[in-house]
C-alpha cells in the first residue's frame, strides 16, 4: 500500500491546537500524528495511572486537565472514549456548557456516525466522526501505522473536505461512511480483526498443547499467506478439511478440541459451519460431501459445552472486569460531573 503524501504546507488548513478527551490508545497517538502535520497539541484528560502514562509519553509536556478543561483550551477536541460512553460523554459535555461554538468536535467511534454529536452541535460545535480502522497498541509505533491506514470518515457535508484533510494530515487515507451504515462498517471490522485475535491465540495456544515449542513461528507464514489470498481472492482462497469435505477429520478435530480445549469447540463448530457454506457458494466443497460433513457439524453441536460462547457464565467468567471495544481498549468509563473515559 502506497503512504499517501502529505499536502503542501501552504494548502494545509489553519494550524489548530488540539485537545484529547479519554487517553486511552487511540486518542494520544492521534494528538501526536496531528502534532506532526502542525498542529499543537495543549491539553489531555484521563483517570487512570495507564493513561497518564501513555499521555506523558505520546505528548510529553501537555497538560492533564479536566474534560472541561480540554474543551476550553483547544480548537479541535478528540473524544476518544469507548463507544457505549460517548453518548454520555457528550451531553455532559453539552449540558455543562463546555462545548464552545465553531469548535471542531471529533470522536473516534466506528459505530457512530455525526448523529451522536447532535447535542454539541446544537450548542454551535463542528461535528465529524473520524475513525482509524487500525488495532492500536498505545505505544509510539501506532503513529507508524497510521500512515496508510484507512479513516471511516462521517460528517456534514460542508464538513467533508475539513474531516478529510484531517485524516490525511493524520497519514491516513479518507474512505467516506454513510450515517447510517457505521454500525454495518462497524461490525465489519470487528468481526475482520477482533476475532482475527482471538482465532490466532487459541490457535497458538493448541500448538502449544500438541508441543510445538514456537506456535507463533510455525503460524506466522501460514497465517500471511492466508490473509493475503484472503484478501486477493475472497473465499476463493479457502482451503482445508471443510473446504475440501473431509468430515471425518473434521469430527476428529472436534474430539481433539473437546478433549483439550472444550470452549473452542462452539467457535470451531461455527467457522467451520460458515466455512462450509463459503466454500459451497464458490463451488470448492461438492454437494454430496457437504452433506456429511455438515451431519457432523450438527451432532457435535449438540454436545458442545456451554460457556462464554453460549451466554453460561463459567467460573472463570469475571463480570467485574472492563471489556474492551475492537481497536481501542483501556480500562477507563466516564467518571463523574467530567462525564471522562478514554479509548473507544
Amino acid at each position: 500500500m502506497n503512504t499517501p503524501s502529505l499536502p503542501d504546507p501552504h494548502d494545509r488548513p489553519a494550524r489548530l491546537t488540539v485537545g484529547v478527551v479519554g487517553a486511552g490508545r487511540v486518542g494520544p497517538a492521534l494528538a501526536a500524528a496531528l502534532q506532526l502535520a502542525g498542529h499543537r497539541p495543549v491539553a489531555v484528560s484521563g483517570v487512570s495511572d495507564a493513561s497518564r502514562r501513555r499521555a506523558d509519553a505520546l505528548l510529553p509536556g501537555v497538560p492533564l486537565v479536566t474534560p472541561a478543561e480540554v474543551l476550553a483550551a483547544a480548537d479541535l477536541v478528540l473524544l476518544t472514549v469507548p463507544d457505549d460512553a460517548l453518548p454520555e460523554l457528550v451531553e455532559g459535555l453539552a449540558a455543562t456548557g463546555a462545548v464552545r461554538p465553531g469548535q471542531l468536535l471529533v470522536h473516534t467511534s466506528g459505530r457512530y456516525g455525526v448523529g451522536v454529536l447532535g447535542p454539541a452541535r446544537r450548542a454551535g460545535a463542528l461535528p465529524l466522526a473520524l475513525h482509524p480502522a487500525m488495532t492500536f497498541t498505545g505505544t509510539a509505533v501506532d503513529v507508524q501505522r497510521l500512515a496508510g491506514c484507512s479513516f471511516g470518515v462521517t460528517a456534514p457535508e460542508e464538513l467533508r473536505l475539513a474531516a478529510e484533510a484531517l485524516v490525511i494530515e493524520m497519514g491516513g487515507e479518507p474512505e467516506w461512511i454513510a450515517e447510517e451504515a457505521r454500525p454495518l462498517y462497524h461490525a465489519a471490522l470487528a468481526l475482520g480483526a477482533n476475532h482475527l485475535v482471538t482465532l490466532v491465540a487459541e490457535a497458538m495456544e493448541l500448538l502449544g498443547e500438541a508441543g510445538v515449542g514456537a506456535p507463533d513461528r510455525m503460524l506466522g507464514p501460514l497465517l500471511g499467506a492466508a490473509l493475503d489470498n484472503a484478501l486477493r481472492s475472497g473465499g476463493a482462497a479457502l482451503t482445508g478439511p471443510v473446504a475440501r469435505g473431509d468430515a471425518g477429520t473434521v469430527a476428529a478435530h472436534v474430539e481433539q478440541l473437546r478433549a483439550h480445549a472444550p470452549r473452542t469447540v462452539p467457535g470451531y463448530l461455527a467457522m467451520a459451519r460458515a466455512t462450509a457454506d463459503r466454500a459451497l457458494d464458490q463451488g470448492l466443497l461438492k454437494p454430496d460431501l457437504a452433506a456429511a460433513l455438515l451431519a457432523v457439524l450438527a451432532d457435535r453441536a449438540e454436545d458442545s459445552v456451554p460457556g462464554r460462547a453460549s451466554g453460561t457464565p463459567t467460573d472463570d467468567d469475571h463480570p467485574d472486569d472492563d471489556h474492551p471495544d475492537d481497536d481501542h481498549p483501556d480500562d477507563e468509563r466516564p467518571d463523574g460531573e467530567g462525564q471522562d473515559g478514554t479509548d473507544r
